[in-house]
């Protein structure tokens, strides 16, 4: 007698519908991972125009600071600063603003979504976002959902 070779389709269908059950699964939960990692670099990369901010303040610069600031593919358009990013800075006040805005590339659930830096008259840096809470980094508080 000649034994059994390959498999039944009975157990190539198991298969393929345990396949189709973890991705159903794993995607979403892919999906997320993607938009909190892009919240959080889109964090960092606004966060590093903070320097520059502060040497145009004590230079007495407002509207004609250079931020020297590289262009970001998740961030959508400002003449001054990188495209998506908005600068403002109060020398009255002491205070500005660092703010983007998610576009282009970003996950579709960020976008018009905004991370803020905000700078106090005391010299301190906040973070404010509008992303839901899912995707809050840590060390930024918002109004998301």
């Amino acid at each position: 007698m000649n034994a059994q070779k390959g498999f039944t389709l009975i157990e190539l269908m198991i298969v393929v519908a345990i396949i189709g059950i973890l991705a159903a699964i794993a995607i979403p939960q892919y999906q997320n991972y993607i938009a909190k990692s892009q919240v959080s670099r889109v964090m960092s990369e606004l966060g590093g125009i903070k320097t520059a901010v502060e040497t145009c303040m004590l230079e007495g610069k407002d509207t004609t600071c250079e931020l020297g600031a590289t262009a970001s593919n998740l961030l959508g358009a400002d003449v001054k600063a990188p495209e998506g990013v908005k600068v403002t800075i109060d020398l009255a006040a002491s205070t500005a603003s660092i703010q983007g805005t998610f576009k282009k590339s970003a996950a579709s659930t960020l976008h018009t979504k905004t991370l803020t830096w905000s700078r106090s008259a005391a010299g301190s840096w906040t973070c404010d976002t509008t992303v839901d809470a899912k995707y809050k980094p840590a060390g930024c508080s918002g109004s998301g959902s």
